[in-house]
């Protein structure tokens, strides 16, 4: 099998999910095959229901998939599995991380680590505390109402805007972002997103594909 170079965390536009909960009856290995096909460049395996045994099975399954077309894998929550599967990333919620007693991204990883990790944000606060503690990247969000977290209160396209103007490492905005409203959080600042039942809930490489057309449009 060809292994692909990583894609470099600055260069990532779409990112996208393998969400357990929306797979809609596809594998996860056939979800994480159409998403690169479709031109994801992050992949995040969510699988909340799911077993730690399970969720390590799933990583091994989809590793060579997306290594092979230079994708990233993302870890929800769990930095053991990452670490054991040797996915490049982890993604933590403010409660994971902050909740847990760390303040330090170095706390988690030794130098020599090659997992990077993520984290979750809601308001400039915590953008400002998880940019503080050493996070590889942020998520801003959500922006819109979403199913995925239906308890969550949007953070509304206020907060994309302070992002652009404010963090100077990678970040992504998520939450209720589809094709429709995509060119209202462009024109907030937004270049980098993510999507999940945007993506999962249609033909999968062709909206990957609208995404990533939209989003190389912006500079």
């Amino acid at each position: 099998m060809t292994v692909s170079m990583i894609k470099p965390l600055s260069e990532c536009r779409l990112y996208a999910f393998v969400d357990t909960a929306f797979l809609g009856g596809r594998t996860a290995e056939v979800t994480a095959q159409e998403l690169c096909d479709g031109g994801a460049d992050l992949i995040q395996l969510r699988a909340k229901q799911s077993s730690l045994e399970e969720i390590r099975g799933m990583a091994e399954a989809l590793l060579p998939i997306t290594r092979k077309a230079g994708v990233g894998l993302v870890i929800n929550d769990q930095l053991s599995i990452a670490q054991a599967t040797g996915a490049e990333f982890c993604h933590l919620g403010q409660e994971d991380f902050f909740g847990a007693g760390h303040t330090r991204v170095s706390e988690l990883l030794p130098p020599s680590s090659p997992q990077r990790i993520g984290l979750s944000t809601r308001d400039p606060k915590e953008a400002a505390r998880a940019l503080a503690a050493g996070a590889d990247y942020i998520a801003v969000g959500p922006v819109f109402a979403t199913g995925t977290k239906p308890t969550a209160q949007p953070v509304t396209l206020d907060c994309v805007r302070w992002a652009a103007a404010n963090v100077k490492i990678p970040w992504f905005a998520i939450g209720g972002i589809n094709l429709d409203n995509l060119d209202e959080v462009l024109g907030a600042g937004a270049r980098r997103i993510c999507a999940i039942s945007a993506i999962l809930n249609s033909d999968i490489v062709a909206t990957c594909r609208k995404f990533k057309e939209r989003l190389s449009r912006c500079r």
